[in-house]
């Protein structure tokens, strides 16, 4: 399966402009909060002089997601979420502002992904009959021969 980028106006999104974050969940462009500072990635001279990290912030609440899944999200997000029940998402590995918005979204999208995964329940299991009698035989059969290596005393 292909991972693709979520789809964005090359400019940011705008007020009014609906993006897809993750599959199945479009939330509106004003949503999404970027902020740029001066990164300290590579780029050599080039981060002395231009605002390449981003840093996204959404709330929680304003991605419209059901209770379960926010939970789920609010879970995967547990480094990254303030108290005030935002998502900070900050990158800096590019030298493009550009690309480091990009790598937010993505970064945002893998959390999405990840807590729409509903997880299995466990299911309480016991040892089969035979499988008891076989640790109970191989556990004896142990014991006699640690018990033929002690020498009479």
């Amino acid at each position: 399966m292909a991972d693709t980028h979520p789809v964005i106006p090359p400019d940011g999104p705008t007020l009014g402009s609906s993006v897809e974050v993750a599959p199945r969940v479009i939330v509106a462009g004003s949503v999404l909060r970027f902020a740029f500072a001066r990164s300290s990635g590579p780029g050599g001279q080039n981060v002395n002089k231009r605002s390449t990290k981003a840093e996204l912030r959404v709330r929680l609440v304003d991605l419209a997601l059901s209770p379960m899944m926010a939970e789920r999200l609010a879970h995967e997000a547990r480094g990254q979420l303030t108290t005030e029940g935002e998502i900070v998402i900050a990158a800096d590995e590019h030298r493009s502002q550009g690309q480091n918005r990009d790598e937010c979204l993505a970064r945002l999208r893998r959390l999405i992904v990840a807590a729409q995964h509903i997880p299995k329940t466990r299911r309480k299991t016991r040892p089969t009959r035979g499988s008891v009698e076989r640790r109970i035989a191989e556990k004896k059969s142990r014991a006699r021969i640690k018990k033929n290596r002690r020498g009479d005393e």
